[in-house]
């Protein structure tokens, strides 16, 4: 994890109060975590590190965008991402992280690795289903789209199946008394 060392916040140094931290996030970052969904990624962390004399409060404010292969068509497009977090930490006998907003850690530590809860926000930022915007408002053109839209499956009703069997038009009567 030495490739993630400036994520580290040594609080032990820092006064009572709000300090603000940035980060730009790449590929590298989250190849740290073995992640690889991502075909490029362009993302800006602000921190809020709020620091009270027996706990510190984190807001992370999450930005920027991934570009990431469409579903349907597989082409490539940037997807704008966005996420806050807010997280918790104070001080206890052991270290604890089974609350997603709340972290213990132990007495006697002097700094606070934020990474895991960065590459978290970012990958919950993106939706599970990945739509290319041109899909949505029909301006994209590719082979895969011709090839799905000619073998949908093709609306063939015919008269007889439009008309209704009188009997069943005597059933649904028999609703109505």
């Amino acid at each position: 994890m030495k490739a993630l060392k400036e994520f580290n916040i040594p609080f032990v140094g820092l006064k009572i109060g709000t300090h603000q931290f940035t980060y730009k996030v790449d590929n590298k970052f989250l190849e740290v975590f073995e992640f690889d969904e991502f075909n490029d990624t362009n993302v800006v962390v602000h921190l809020d590190f709020e620091k009270k004399s027996t706990l510190f409060e984190l807001n992370f404010q999450i930005n920027g965008s991934v570009n990431v292969d469409c579903d349907i068509s597989t082409e490539p497009f940037d997807l704008p991402i966005e996420n806050k977090l807010h997280l918790v930490v104070k001080f206890g006998g052991e270290f604890n992280d089974e609350n997603e907003e709340l972290l213990v850690i132990p007495h006697g530590e002097y700094e606070l690795n934020v990474a895991q809860y960065i590459y978290e926000a970012i990958v919950l930022a993106v939706p599970s289903k990945r739509i290319h915007p041109g899909i949505e408002d029909g301006t994209l053109n590719s082979d895969i789209l011709d090839k799905l839209e000619e073998l949908a499956p093709k609306e063939t009703e015919s008269k007889e199946e439009k008309e209704i069997d009188p009997r069943w038009n005597k059933l649904k009567n028999l609703l109505n008394d």
